[in-house]
């Protein structure tokens, strides 16, 4: 196990975390092929590691699968519930129409270009592969998304108690189209 894996293991059995055997590759790659995403390298070994279940968990291997989708749909459908309630509308999808209906549906094409999130704990994603495995975690509830972690081990640290690590050098953390556009506070500003 990687070092660092084995590091946001540890700080999430000190956190009290309840933890299961993690998950085989044929259990991942079934989870993979049945939601149609792929676990960035290091959301799949956290996962290959040991599997945290409980409240806010994504639980991969006993969860339902309507529940899970839900919780997949999560970060997009926060995007759209903003583009009907909200204004949310950035420049570069074009003007914006006038029926919703419409507005939604422009919505929906453009943000299935963006990078997949995959829920860690709660409202907290990673984004899928082909994302590397130092990406960053993010909070994401609705358009309002800030990195909650420079990588999983810094994003443990933070949500579990033990605080913050160093912050990564911006310029070393791995952007994610759209996504780290509204971390940074783009908001209808072009992302």
């Amino acid at each position: 196990m990687d070092a660092g894996i084995a590091e946001v293991v540890r700080r999430l059995e000190r956190a009290q975390v309840t933890l299961e055997p993690g998950l085989s590759a044929q259990e991942l790659s079934a989870i993979e092929a049945r939601f149609g995403i792929s676990f960035n390298p290091a959301h799949r070994a956290l996962l290959a590691a040991a599997l945290p279940i409980g409240e806010g968990w994504m639980d991969w291997r006993h969860g339902g699968v309507d529940v899970l989708r839900g919780r997949l749909g999560w970060p997009i459908d926060g995007i759209v519930f903003d583009v009907h309630h909200n204004g949310f509308w950035p420049r570069s999808w074009g003007p914006r129409p006038a029926a919703p209906v419409d507005a939604e549906r422009v919505a929906r094409q453009y943000l299935e270009r963006v990078p997949v999130l995959i829920p860690v704990y709660s409202h907290r994603c990673t984004p899928a592969a082909p994302a590397p495995g130092g990406s960053p975690v993010f909070s994401v509830y609705q358009s309002d998304v800030i990195v909650y972690g420079d990588n999983l081990l810094d994003y443990v640290a933070r949500e579990f108690g033990a605080g913050p690590l160093a912050p990564a050098p911006e310029d070393q953390r791995p952007r994610i189209l759209f996504w780290s556009s509204l971390a940074a506070g783009a908001g209808n500003d072009d992302l």
